[in-house]
């Protein structure tokens, strides 16, 4: 493809463009076009391979429409069912003779599972989801049939025919995927769920006196059965026989069976993220030649991310997929002038599968660019701290602190020494990552935006591991990623809690002081959120609103970092780099708020962990039946002796300073990835 093409013509951004609801993103001095590559899947500009209707001339009107239309048939439905006194008391019953959702005249039960129905396809509708197009479009053909061939009653039959006819009209705005996945696994919890129910059942009817008369196993299940859908069977309970029990607890197992297997086939597609070795290599050579852009672009390169390209292959984003939210964190990855390739790309494959595409975390520039290109709107979400290392000092009034700080550790004996990945053995880099996991806060581990999530894997050889050493034995651990040519990005920092207070300023410090020795020029630290609202909600003059808005944050402190965090970037005086959430609407905040959350692992749902029991059980690892494949080697175990790790991790330094160093760029990537050694955007404690 020629230069001219991929380029295609700059769009100016108008003057008075800004990133919308966030704070105002000036204009940049070579804004980035649009890829016109992105704009259509064929050589015509047609959108092909699958892809979905220009988003800008999608009718937004339409899933609204059809959406609030069919919640408000369920509901009517529901309540109709639910207590049919409510419903012809406030004479809903004339929306409900016109209403689809009213297909025959059954029992309360079916209306309520009809109604529930409706209220799921009504979320899928809005999704754009095809599969909620296809079950609406079926269930509205089922109504009209049943109208005119049973109750032919004109003002029933014509509005159910009317609404089929408009959603096949605009059949075209419902084009979501679905997993292929969720159909089995529906069909599989709706067999089991069924089979569930039959046996609770039949032990309801085994156990239950007072039976009219000893009916055989065929008609007890053919009781249940029908009791799933409120529908009586043959089998007649007496007086004593709890009848009405019975027909309440085959109703509600009914309504579970069909709200789970309904929510299982219309839930959007959760693919497995993982990062393929190409896209690995390809993420290398683009941050080669375009990583001095972004602190956080390194972290694309995390196992649980995957990768989406620009048609031209010279911008991509990474990305994982939560609770229905696609979310990317930083900006695009390689040129700014096929970003909006990037962009739309990410843009139609979240339409594809009915994802919400959010990003955290980016850029002043990237902003602008996802707000013109995508439609989307900007949130200022924080700052990133970065010091300088040219202008960076320790003498003033304002690092009186930071400077008696590392003075006193200093003087308790402790050193620090700055290393490159691949100037370690693996050994050494299997023991720094024990030792670092034994002093992790918790055993979830934390990370998504401003974490690489491992030390000492392939391709890093490039990162930097700082030490710092108390009289022979470690106590405190920080790990950089590169940032361009001339640029460090903290990862990592953990500490043992018998170290001396401010070891982590200690050896921020250091690597600032050393930063000329490994051609770093400048270093990222943490980041720190909502840090405008703190500095000027604390300052004199402040009015009510800010003042309440740091009264919440200080709240929330108590659980997430926020005051602690900036508190500690503050105290290296580094410069503030703005950084934006970018999202569709307020409407999808909580979803995104949720999504964001769960990937930084500060909300993590119960799940039982199967391979790490089978691993602590000694059966080695589980892979889908196969019980014990391989047998484990013990691990060294750093979190039962903290001391005995620090020496050993000192011993093998020593034999480094002796003899030649070993590993290097061959360094396996599993003697250390495995052991997930990350934190979470605030990358570690500052210490007490």
């Amino acid at each position: 493809m020629s230069e001219m093409t991929e380029r295609g013509e700059a769009r100016q951004a108008a003057p008075g463009d800004t990133a919308q609801g966030g704070k105002r993103a000036p204009s940049p001095a070579q804004p980035a076009p649009k890829d016109k590559a992105a704009k259509g899947g064929g050589a015509d500009g047609k959108p092909g391979g699958g892809r979905p209707a220009e988003r800008r001339r999608q009718r937004r009107w339409v899933p609204a429409a059809a959406r609030w239309i069919l919640l408000l048939i369920g509901l009517v439905t529901i309540i109709e069912g639910a207590n049919p006194g409510f419903y012809a008391h406030y004479r809903l019953h004339r929306v409900g003779y016109l209403a689809p959702g009213t297909l025959v005249n059954l029992t309360r039960t079916a209306d309520v599972i009809i109604g529930l129905l409706l209220v799921l396809l009504s979320d899928g509708l809005r999704r754009r989801k095809r599969r909620a197009f296809q079950a609406t479009v079926v269930l509205l053909a089922c109504s009209t049939v049943l109208h005119a061939s049973h109750f032919p009653r004109i003002g029933q039959g014509v509005v159910t025919f009317v609404l089929l006819c408009v959603l096949l009209y605009f059949r075209r705005e419902f084009y979501a995927v679905g997993d292929p996945r969720s159909q089995w696994r529906a069909l599989t919890a709706l067999g089991w769920l069924i089979l569930a129910d039959l046996v609770i059942g039949l032990t309801f009817i085994m156990l239950s006196r007072g039976l009219e008369s000893d009916y055989p196993l065929l008609e007890r299940g053919q009781s249940v059965i029908w009791g799933l859908v409120g529908i009586s069977g043959p089998v007649q309970f007496g007086p004593e026989g709890h009848g009405d029990l019975f027909n309440f607890l085959t109703s509600a197992l009914g309504i579970f069976t069909l709200v789970v297997a309904a929510y299982l086939f219309l839930r959007p597609a959760a693919p497995t993220s993982r990062l393929n070795p190409a896209d690995g290599d390809k993420i290398r050579k683009l941050l080669d030649r375009h990583g001095a852009q972004d602190s956080l672009g390194y972290f694309a390169l995390r196992h649980d991310k995957s990768a989406i390209w620009s048609p031209t292959g010279k911008s991509c984003i990474g990305y994982r997929v939560l609770s229905g939210v696609m979310l990317a964190a930083g900006d695009p990855i390689g040129d700014p002038e096929a970003w909006p390739g990037a962009i739309h790309a990410f843009l139609d494959e979240a339409a594809r599968h009915a994802w919400v595409p959010a990003v955290v975390g980016c850029g002043e520039l990237g902003a602008e660019v996802w707000c013109r290109e995508g439609g989307l709107a900007a949130l200022e979400l924080g700052d990133e701290a970065i010091v300088n290392v040219d202008g960076f000092s320790l003498e003033g009034r304002a690092m009186r602190n930071v400077r008696q700080m590392v003075t006193r550790v200093a003087r308790n004996g402790y050193t620090a020494e700055f290393r490159r990945t691949g100037d370690l053995s693996r050994e050494e880099l299997r023991a720094l990552a024990e030792l670092a996991d034994s002093w992790r806060g918790g055993s979830t581990e934390r990370g998504f935006s401003m974490a690489l999530g491992r030390i000492g894997g392939v391709g890093d050889e490039r990162c930097v591991v700082a030490t710092a050493m108390e009289n022979g034995e470690l106590r405190a651990i920080q790990h950089f990623v590169p940032w361009g040519k001339d640029g460090l990005s903290l990862d990592l920092m953990r500490r043992d809690k018998s170290a001396a207070a401010g070891v982590n300023e200690f050896l921020i410090v250091e690597a600032i002081k050393n930063a000329p020795d490994l051609g770093v020029r400048r270093i990222s630290l943490n980041f720190a959120a909502f840090r405008s609202a703190l500095e000027r909600g604390e300052r004199i003059g402040a009015g009510p609103v800010l003042r309440a808005w740091r009264g919440i944050l200080l709240f929330m402190s108590r659980w997430f970092q926020i005051e602690s965090l900036y508190k500690f970037n503050a105290k290296f005086q580094p410069d503030w780099i703005p950084r934006f959430m970018v999202f569709p609407g307020t409407g999808y905040t909580p979803r995104i708020g949720l999504a964001a959350l769960e990937a930084e692992a500060f909300l993590v749902w119960p799940r039982i962990e199967v391979r790490r029991l089978a691993r602590k059980a000694g059966l080695g690892r589980l892979r889908r039946g196969r019980v014990l494949r391989t047998m484990m080697a013990a691990r060294p175990a750093a979190a039962s002796g903290d001391a005995e790790a620090r020496r050993g991790v000192a011993e093998i330094s020593a034999e480094m300073e002796q003899g030649p160093r070993r590993g290097g760029p061959d360094v396996p990537e599993t003697a250390v990835a495995g052991s997930d050694v990350a934190t979470p955007p605030p990358a570690g404690s500052p210490g007490p």
